[in-house]
This record gives structure tokens, sequence and C-alpha cells, in this order.
């Protein structure tokens, strides 16, 4: 599911704010099994799995989603102005 203002319009498992790509990353990234990202973000399996079915059917998308997340990282590591994470805000 897409809806534009959650997670910046990416794709997600519908009814959660858990995207497509973050559980890609967990289970053939990361290689936690499945089962495991379903228990620690109390998911059902089988959305995992739909999620995972959802990359691989996207490819062009995911790599865009992939490319602007690089790219804001980038960003950010070369502006020192921009917080990236809790020890940037004073």
């Amino acid at each position: 599911m897409k809806t534009e203002g959650v997670l910046g319009g990416e794709p997600r498992i519908d009814g959660t704010r858990i995207g497509v790509l973050f559980v890609h990353e967990r289970v053939e990234g990361r290689g936690l099994e499945p089962q495991t990202v379903a228990d620690r973000h109390d998911l059902d399996v089988a959305d995992v799995y739909r999620a995972l079915a959802y990359y691989h059917d996207h490819p062009d998308e995911m790599a865009m989603i992939e490319g602007k997340r690089e790219e804001r990282r980038e960003n950010a590591e070369s502006n020192p102005d921009v917080a990236t994470g809790p020890g940037d805000v004073e």
C-alpha cells in the first residue's frame, strides 16, 4: 500500500508505517528470518512475504527509493547543519 504523506509515499505494509524497503533490509540485507521480523514488529509473517514479493516485483521503483535515500544520506553527511540522529540535537 502507498499513501501520500505516510513514509513519504513509499510502499508499506497495509495498516502500518513499516515500509517494504525496511522489511527487505531486515530479511535480505541482515539475514533475519521472515518470522523473526514479523515477531519483532507485530506483523503476520504473510505480510513480510508480501512485502518481499512487492520489492522483487517492482525493481525499478525500489531502486529509485533506494537512490533517493542514499542521496539524502549523502546530503546530510555533507551538511553539518542537518540533524541525522539524536546525538545531533542539543
